[in-house]
């Protein structure tokens, strides 16, 4: 199934994200439009010291205190895992290693201002984070917390994101 992912691409729907076409169908009323949004998230990560674990970010979303990965529009004059590094810095504080490649994506529904429904494709990319600022543009405004990736997914709402987060391996650093 083709939808339009802003006004000249077209994208086929991963299987996966069916399950949110069954909710688009339960609240036509509030649907601006049938268009699947583009968002970029930052999927950041720490190696935990002496062990051969991770720890993921997540954050709250400001309305809803959700639990999240950063993320966010595109950007002008910005590829995607440039935008997704500058959305984990401004929410979180975050700076690192940002892999240029999207480690996968999700879909969720984006309540907006209006009432309306957009339906989003997330793409998601990595960051090794190397640098957490005491302060940051949305400081105050959200919870942040380093936990497990299975932790990460249990306490995200999107089904893709948690099987992302329980899966991701970020490959290991080159040494000389």
């Amino acid at each position: 199934m083709a939808v339009k992912l802003g006004k000249k691409e077209k994208h086929t729907i991963p299987s996966a994200s069916r399950g949110l076409l069954v909710q688009l169908a339960a609240m036509p009323e509030h649907l601006k439009r049938a268009d699947f949004r583009q968002q970029y998230a930052a999927l950041c990560f720490r190696r935990v010291p002496d062990e051969d674990d991770i720890e993921i970010l997540v954050i709250t979303s400001r309305q809803t205190g959700r639990w999240i990965i950063p993320k966010g529009w595109p950007m002008k004059k910005k590829k995607p895992h440039e935008a997704a590094a500058l959305e984990a810095s401004q929410e979180a504080g975050v700076r690192g290693r940002v892999g240029k490649r999207a480690v996968g994506r999700y879909t969720y529904l984006k309540w907006l201002d209006n009432q309306h429904v957009a339906p989003c494709i997330v793409e998601v990319y990595p960051i090794e984070v190397t640098e957490q600022k005491a302060s940051f543009e949305e400081q105050g405004q959200r919870k942040l917390a380093w936990v497990s990736p299975d932790e990460a997914a249990r306490r995200v709402r999107e089904v893709e994101l948690k099987s992302l987060l329980v899966h991701f391996r970020p490959t290991r650093k080159k040494t000389s």
